[in-house]
């Protein structure tokens, strides 16, 4: 077997490890819940806009130094709004006592 075997293979446990993120996202926006829980979720979701917003504010200001047009990949933004958003769901869940 050769590198570039067990790097598709890596590539793929990725690949689904985003999409089970994804899908945690989503689940626990919709996910009814107390007071506390929709505060825990909301705070995740403050946090979350936050880095998006300010990750495609670096994206154009970079683009416009670089005289480049703004090329914004959907696949990366996605995945990184998803690790963002499951991290300070875990860190907020564990600040509030869930």
């Amino acid at each position: 077997m050769t590198g570039a075997f067990w790097m598709l293979i890596a590539f793929g446990v990725f690949l689904v490890g985003l999409i089970v993120l994804d899908l945690v996202m989503i689940i626990s926006l919709f996910r009814p819940g107390d007071e506390r829980k929709q505060l825990i979720v909301w705070k995740a979701s403050a946090f979350t806009l936050l880095v998006s917003s300010l990750g495609l504010v670096y994206d154009i200001i970079e683009a416009i130094i670089n005289g480049e047009p703004v090329a914004v990949n959907p696949f990366v933004k996605l995945s990184v709004i998803a690790m963002v958003y499951c991290l300070s769901l875990l860190y907020f869940k564990r600040k509030h006592g869930d």
